[in-house]
């Protein structure tokens, strides 16, 4: 997969079992979560009740693409990536890498996982341990997940590391946190993290905690170890118009769940869910100041550990109708690779009018909505479904 030195890894299974899937099959599942649930109990003597942080995800992560999760604080985007990372268990679902379930929490099992699946957190300034070096931080790592590195090899490898992040080795090997900008903090952690010879990074939102000027660097590193290395990368980031220019697949998170799934140039500039449009609106505009008239929001995300009925975005929605806040939405086909939570496309969506009561009043989206088609499998052709008059 590259030249580094590095690249001796030996290849496990989820556990640590037999040799899986070819690293190089740009089309492959590396990773994947199916009804991935997270809920987190709350604590106290008189506490009941738990914190539904993520109720049901399907993602799957490709070698050699980048899948984003947008959505605003609170949604849920983060947790999903620290139980893929293993930090936390799941409540309900499954994890597959390569197709075989990952059942990996400590010990040898859960190293041998972490050598395949990567994460790069969100703040540089705190995942650095200050007291040490680049060269040291960098070095355990590199020890940990390849045994045997000595000597000239080792250096070898430490300079190659900085220069896969395009950090000068010479200038930047024996330099403390403190004495590095927030960019070159994370390139340093981006580099620890591909110390292990990763097939998949988890990308906290990498670049919240930078300086404007220096985000679009990172972005075009990550996309570069993308292209080079074929590596999957989770992005997750509340900002819908980095997720235009940097992932391949965008998912749109509300409260807990998807709402929203597609290619990204599709989500960002064609946005079919009420909740995607809010964001995209929301972006800040030099000529008009974000108003409730402009974005059509109002309101606040819900109370997570009494989510409301129906679909979650149903509070805030300016569509809304009875049935919305009563029967929660699955994520309905409405063209090829793209899928939407809401019950305002159910009457151009074959089978969806199944899901709900026939006398049920269904939102009106008007000049909001998008053109649904349909993919037809068996003839291989896309065609436009005509309105169902009910």
């Amino acid at each position: 997969m590259s030249d580094d030195p590095q690249d001796t890894a030996e290849s496990a299974g989820p556990d640590g079992g037999a040799p899986t899937a070819d690293r190089t099959g740009r089309d492959d599942v590396v990773l994947e979560a199916v009804g991935l649930t997270k809920h987190f109990p709350l604590r106290g003597i008189r506490a009941k009740g738990a914190v539904h942080a993520v109720d049901g995800i399907d993602v799957a992560l490709r070698s050699g693409q980048v899948v984003a999760l947008v959505g605003e604080s609170g949604s849920g985007k983060s947790t999903v990536a620290r139980v893929l990372a293993r930090l936390y268990p799941q409540t309900e679902g499954r994890i597959l890498l390569h197709g075989e379930d990952v059942t990996a929490k400590r010990g040898r099992a859960f190293r041998r996982y972490a050598r395949r699946v990567q994460m790069i957190f969100q703040d540089p300034f705190a995942s650095l341990n200050p007291i040490h070096t680049v060269r040291y931080t960098l070095t355990r790592s590199l020890r940990i997940h390849k045994k045997g590195l000595r000597g000239q090899r080792l250096e070898d490898a430490l300079r190659g590391l900085l220069e896969r992040v395009q950090l000068n080795p010479d200038r930047f090997i024996d330099k403390f946190p403190h004495e590095l900008s927030g960019g070159q903090r994370q390139r340093v952690a981006i580099a620890r993290a591909l110390a292990a010879d990763p097939e998949v990074l988890l990308a906290d939102e990498p670049i919240s905690m930078l300086d404007v000027s220096i985000r679009i660097g990172i972005l075009n590193l990550l996309q570069d170890l993308r292209d080079r290395l074929g590596i999957a990368i989770l992005y997750i980031t509340h900002d819908i118009a980095s997720a235009r220019y940097f992932a391949d697949r965008t998912y749109v998170m509300y409260a807990g769940r998807p709402v929203e799934t597609g290619d990204s140039e599709s989500v960002t500039q064609t946005p079919a869910h009420p909740y995607t449009q809010l964001l995209v609106r929301s972006a800040p505009d030099p000529e008009q100041l974000v108003s409730a008239e402009r974005t059509g929001g109002r309101g606040e995300p819900p109370n997570m550990v009494n989510p409301p009925e129906g679909c979650r975005f149903a509070p805030r929605c300016p569509f809304a109708t009875d049935v919305c806040r009563t029967v929660t939405p699955p994520l309905l086909e409405i063209g090829r690779g793209r899928q939407v939570a809401c019950w305002g496309y159910a009457t151009q969506v074959p089978g969806a009018l199944d899901l709900v009561p026939s006398t049920a009043d269904l939102p009106e989206l008007g000049d909001a909505a998008v053109p649904v088609t349909v993919v037809d499998t068996a003839a291989a052709s896309t065609t436009t479904t005509p309105e169902v008059t009910r």
